[in-house]
C-alpha cells in the first residue's frame, strides 16, 4: 500500500501556455488551443477564413 501526497501538484509551466489560434510551420496547420493544449486544427491549404486573417496569424502567431 502506497500513501498519496495530496499536496504534490504537478510542477508550474515554465514556458507560457498557449490559448488561442496558431499557426503551425511543421504541419501546414491552424491550431486552437485551449489551456496549453490542443483544440482544434484546420489545414491552411482550404482554410475558410480570410485571407488577411490567415496571413496575419501567420505573420504574428506562428509556432
Amino acid at each position: 500500500m502506497e500513501q498519496m501526497d495530496l499536496f504534490d501538484f504537478p510542477a508550474e509551466p515554465t514556458g507560457p501556455v498557449l490559448n488561442g489560434m496558431y499557426y503551425e510551420r511543421s504541419t501546414d496547420m491552424f491550431v486552437s488551443f485551449v489551456l496549453g493544449r490542443r483544440h482544434y486544427e484546420e489545414p491552411a491549404k482550404g482554410c475558410p477564413h480570410l485571407k488577411e486573417w490567415q496571413d496575419r496569424i501567420k505573420r504574428e502567431r506562428a509556432i
